[in-house]
């Protein structure tokens, strides 16, 4: 978010309509994210589990657009005080319908829309690391108590310009590092520290079964993350290009340094490796892209590429069951993002602070811990906590032999595809239905 500028009532700007237009705009294409990464994180799973997978995104759009409209605003981004944010809004009363959000010269009511998309995206973040064993209703209470508890409050320290302790601190994070992805990052960490593993963890392969649609998950999301990205400066101007800019170069760098890492290690390019170096770069130049010049997001985006690409395999060695590398990609490349600010910004895009490289010293890296290290250390702490009270009374999971038989049937008493009907066969009918299902459920 841009720097805040304190000013008296009677000088707050008039409403832009090219700005506000911009700014509805952005909310769209951060909505269209969250379908995007239901696809991705959707092809990422087996067949007996897509739906379940496909679910756990869109009911977030549902729980969190109401949580949000009766309360959430108003913890987020009411002044209130440096940890939590007043209750003026609740309910969205008390806003004018030409009142703007603090100094910016954009109705309150088109940042509340933007900032919504931005909270229901994050906690479906969340659910690819829960993937393939998570009862539908105890995930629903989960991201209900961990946007009230966890994200509402969090989104207050870091991005509300008034009391915002994180904000005040000077901890740079424009469109969502600390707050979107090491947050949700750290929740997944904290809940699968708590609930079981899947079933054949570190024995069965878990191949995703629709790689094209991985591929179409990741184009949205690449789409989608330039309204995130750019409309986080609030307006349209030469710094919202900047960030807009950043977003594309850093994306491509980053596939590039997972591609090559990819290859060095295990001898081949993959298409999964593509899309999730592609997200590794969306990812860590989220918070960066206001700070650093396009030469400064190539960097961001090859070191969180390589890295990133590094991290996925620690859930083998440290035995946590991170089922679609949540942790590898969101935690990790949210801190690498967040923390080469204090390397590379330059003091001349969005903000005035100066990274290690750019004259500034080691000032603004040691703010840049400050803001990680609280984020991470509250969200994987209460994140576990909530976790492991959902599990304890009606269960976070559903049962082993369930998982085994399918929760897609279990959970939606739906599948994704029907090998059964007319035109359902594989191989020009060759293969009878149930051949084919144990086929593709291979």
């Amino acid at each position: 978010m841009p720097e805040g500028i304190l000013t008296l009532a009677a000088a707050a700007p008039k409403i832009d309509t090219g700005n506000t237009a911009f700014m509805l705009l952005s909310a769209a294409l951060v909505l269209l994210m969250t379908p995007g990464l239901a696809f991705f994180y959707g092809g990422m799973v087996r067949v007996k589990s897509v739906l379940n997978m496909l679910m756990m995104s869109f009911i977030s759009i549902a729980i969190i657009t109401i949580l949000w409209t009766l309360y959430g605003f108003s913890i987020a981004f009411d002044t209130g005080n440096g940890f939590l944010g007043g209750f003026d809004w609740v309910g969205m009363r008390h806003i004018g319908l030409t009142e703007p959000f603090a100094t910016y010269n954009i109705p309150i009511y088109a940042f509340a829309v933007f900032q919504l998309m931005f909270a229901i995206i994050t906690p479906a973040l969340i659910s690819g690391a829960l993937a393939d064993r998570v009862k539908i209703v105890a995930w629903s209470v989960y991201i209900a108590l961990w946007a009230t508890l966890v994200y509402f409050p969090v989104a207050h320290w870091v991005w509300e310009p008034t009391t915002g302790w994180l904000f005040k601190y000077g901890v740079i994070d424009f469109a969502g590092g600390t707050a979107v992805h090491i947050n949700a990052g750290a929740a997944a960490l904290g809940a699968i520290l708590v609930i079981r593993k899947r079933v054949g963890f570190k024995k069965d392969p878990f191949r995703p079964h629709n790689l094209p649609l991985v591929m179409l998950g990741a184009g949205l999301l690449w789409f989608g993350w330039f309204g995130f990205n750019a409309g986080s400066w609030l307006g349209a101007d030469g710094v919202s290009a900047v960030a807009f800019t950043n977003t594309q170069v850093a994306t491509a760098a980053a596939m590039l340094g997972w591609l090559l890492y990819e290859r060095i290690k295990h001898g081949a390019f993959t298409t999964l490796g593509a899309a999730s170096g592609a997200v590794a770069g969306l990812v860590a130049i989220t918070p960066a892209c206001g700070s650093v010049s396009p030469l400064g997001a190539i960097a961001v985006g090859v070191i969180a590429g390589v890295l990133c690409a590094a991290a996925v395999g620690l859930k083998y060695k440290f035995n946590f069951d991170d089922s679609l590398d949540v942790v590898g990609v969101h935690l990790v490349g949210g801190i690498v993002g967040s923390l080469l600010i204090g390397l590379f910004a330059t003091g001349g895009v969005g903000q005035t602070a100066k990274g290690l490289f750019y004259g500034g010293g080691l000032a603004q890296l040691g703010k840049q811990f400050v803001g990680v290290g609280a984020v991470l250390g509250y969200s994987l702490v209460v994140s576990a906590i909530i976790a492991f009270l959902i599990d304890k009374t009606i269960g976070f999971t559903v049962d082993e032999d369930v998982e085994v038989a399918g929760i897609d049937q279990a959970e939606h008493a739906e599948t994704a595809y029907d090998f059964t009907g007319a035109g359902g066969g594989l191989s020009g009918g060759t293969l009878n239905s149930a051949t084919a299902t144990k086929k593709v459920d291979a």
